[in-house]
């Protein structure tokens, strides 16, 4: 069975299907590249994951469709960049600029506590649309350590693993993700 995903970000994807459980498999929603994004208004990751799996699930005629938002709070900046984690830098900032800017704005803080959160939306036909949410504690440190990853994973640093996300192999970084816990609850719930 198909679980059609809403997104465009190839490193997400990539993490969803691997924790997608038989005997469902992951695709991304056909024609997305020709569908116009919607703004992303919500003032929580629960609110633009909502809106963005109720909008996508109108194209098409596919169901089930999720969709996923997701982003960094860090204790030190009162919650940010949350909402605006992809965009922190600005609308066309890449993954440098935004951390850069975040390096910038904790220069001189002694608390750099984090969390990694994602919400899962899904939309089935018949059915109120759900959310799954899966958190990760961390910290950041004060240089990028590690290539592997996108967005702020050079910086997380995940104590249990003593290493960045950006150090360890996708399949380790799945096991214990804020993606991989919210795909996982997602999946629970659909195999009830």
């Amino acid at each position: 069975m198909i679980l059609y995903c809403a997104t465009s970000n190839p490193g997400k994807l990539r993490e969803f299907r691997r924790a997608a459980r038989t005997p469902w498999t992951i695709e991304p929603l056909p024609d997305l590249a020709s569908v116009p994004a919607p703004e992303e208004t919500g003032a929580t990751f629960e609110e633009n994951a909502l809106a963005k799996a109720r909008y996508y699930a109108q194209f098409g005629g596919v169901k089930p469709v999720f969709a996923e938002d997701s982003g960094l709070e860090v204790d030190a900046l009162a919650g940010a960049p949350g909402v605006y984690s992809a965009r922190f830098a600005g609308a066309e900032a890449n993954d440098a600029a935004n951390n850069d800017l975040l390096l910038d704005r904790l220069r001189d803080a002694a608390d750099r506590r984090a969390r990694y959160v994602a919400v899962i939306a899904l939309v089935m036909p018949g059915e109120a649309p759900r959310t799954f949410r899966g958190t990760v504690e961390g910290e950041i440190l004060r240089a990028p350590r590690g290539t592997g990853g996108f967005g702020y994973d050079p910086l997380f640093y995940y104590p249990a693993l003593d290493a960045t996300f950006g150090e360890v192999p996708v399949e380790m970084k799945q096991t214990v993700s804020h993606r991989g816990r919210a795909v996982a609850a997602m999946m629970e719930f659909l195999g009830r």
